[in-house]
């Protein structure tokens, strides 16, 4: 199992010594966010910058945006393990994907907590990784939503051969990561259980099932 830390549940007045803390997470999930897709604001090129400069941990990077293919332009001299946009968020997906894999950049689709699994059919050949996400995007700290299992075990059973990263992100704690690697989630997004942990280490083991 692949934890990516995610970095809204940081502290931003404290955010390096913060990110120093769970050093360990196979990537730092930066959400791009701007006001327009989401009703909210959060990390622009200068924070990402500083990421990239101090730390060696890969960027998965979630595009919470209308018009994604600005803000990839934005982010592509960083070399993230991942940018992913949202299915919802573009009328030209396809283009979409291909712009990203063709700067060297593996490529991720995400679906918001309502939106059908058919959004995937055909763009699914194409993509590196799929974003579940199992809350509504824009905040951090909301509660998992139950049915995100049914809509895990849906995917696998519509896609039984897509190979890439299925990744899952929101409320994800170490008493639901067991089910939703059960599920086949190879990549979960954690945010608060991780942050506000005493002790970032043993959450970490608990989330890969090692403790």
């Amino acid at each position: 199992m692949l934890i990516a830390a995610s970095l809204l549940s940081a502290d931003f007045m404290n955010l390096k010594a913060s990110l120093e803390r769970v050093l360990g997470v196979d990537f730092f999930h930066v959400d791009v966010m701007d006001g327009h897709f989401v009703p909210n604001l959060t990390f622009g090129p200068c924070v990402l910058k500083n990421l990239h400069a101090h730390f060696d941990t890969p960027l998965d990077i979630h595009l919470m945006v209308e018009n994604p293919l600005f803000f990839v332009d934005l982010c592509k001299d960083l070399q993230p393990a991942f940018i992913t946009l949202h299915a919802e968020s573009t009328p030209h997906l396809h283009r979409s994907v291909h712009y990203i894999k063709n700067l060297g950049i593996k490529a991720g689709v995400s679906l918001n907590p309502a939106t059908p699994l058919c959004a995937l059919d055909y763009i699914i050949q194409d993509v590196d990784l799929i974003l579940l996400m199992s809350v509504n995007p824009g905040f951090g700290g909301q509660s998992f939503i139950p049915l995100s299992f049914e809509k895990i075990k849906a995917f696998r059973a519509r896609f039984p051969h897509y190979v890439g990263v299925l990744e899952v992100d929101g409320g994800i704690n170490a008493h639901n990561a067991p089910l939703l690697r059960a599920c086949g989630v190879n990549l979960l997004v954690v945010g608060n259980y991780l942050f506000s942990h005493a002790n970032p280490t043993h959450a970490l083991q608990a989330l890969r099932g090692r403790d």
